[in-house]
């Protein structure tokens, strides 16, 4: 019986200690930095105890982690897909949306460019090849090389459809891992343009262009071509930490430290 008991209180002991431990993965532009800034505020906040696990590894690994049950909450630039939610629901996960913050996916050109502005209409030749060279807009003469997020970003498919009208990309265009990879390659080459989320606008090396003439800065969102709401998802029954944490995400401190890392808080819409 001795035995048992002991057991009983190992197996206690170690559900409480894993119980502890939230798991986040999928998008990037939220996982980052928005994420982990919150998460330290958060044990900053009185939850020392609980540890955080994140991956940022796009949008589209969220919901495959929920539905497997390696993530408690997922990340995710863009809404889930039916095939996604039906797929989540077939091994019991349920899922509920939190809308957490709202972003604007910025144009971005090396800062030594002499393209000051564009248009929708070149946004989306640009970014469909139609426009090759510079020249064409008024730029100084030069091959455009495109960055763009990879496959499974959610960032990747929204630019699609708020920029692209749902049309592919060259297969000139290079794919990479994160708004910070498109920025530091975009700075290195003065014929680099990418798309960024509004955190990840103001990095060095690179400028933001209006687009139609509306600067891409949080005041403008309403107006802004290529504004979108980010989300985190969850099952409907979340785990006590799981439910904590996004609790304060939505709360007041959480959605200032939304403000501050670059975000446009929920409400503010």
């Amino acid at each position: 019986m001795k035995a048992i008991s002991t057991l009983v209180a190992t197996v206690a002991m170690l559900s409480m200690a894993a119980a502890q431990t939230l798991s986040i993965k999928g998008s990037d532009t939220l996982g980052a930095k928005l994420i982990p800034q919150l998460a330290e505020s958060f044990k900053a906040a009185g939850n020392k105890d609980v540890k955080f696990e994140i991956a940022a590894e796009g949008s589209s690994t969220a919901f495959p982690a929920l539905a497997n049950g390696t993530a408690q909450i997922g990340m995710s630039s863009r809404k889930v897909k039916e095939d996604e939610s039906t797929m989540c629901r077939t091994k019991g996960v349920f899922l509920k949306e939190h809308g957490i913050c709202h972003d604007m996916l910025c144009v971005i050109v090396n800062k030594n460019s002499p393209v000051s502005k564009l248009t929708q209409d070149q946004v989306s030749k640009i970014f469909t090849g139609q426009i090759k060279d510079w020249s064409e807009i008024g730029g100084a003469p030069g091959k455009i090389s495109i960055y763009t997020r990879n496959t499974s970003s959610g960032t990747y498919k929204d630019w699609q459809k708020l920029a692209m009208d749902g049309r592919d990309y060259p297969s000139s265009s290079l794919k990479m891992a994160g708004n910070e990879q498109i920025a530091q390659e975009v700075a290195k080459n003065k014929n680099g343009i990418g798309y960024v989320g509004l955190a990840y606008s103001k990095s060095n090396g690179v400028k933001a262009l209006p687009i139609d003439g509306i600067e891409p800065v949080a005041k403008n969102a309403k107006k802004y071509a290529f504004a979108r709401l980010c989300y985190l998802y969850a099952p409907d029954k979340p785990s006590a930490e799981a439910d904590a944490f996004m609790k304060y995400v939505e709360s007041a401190p959480g959605q200032e430290i939304v403000r501050k890392v670059g975000f446009i808080p929920s409400g503010d819409l």
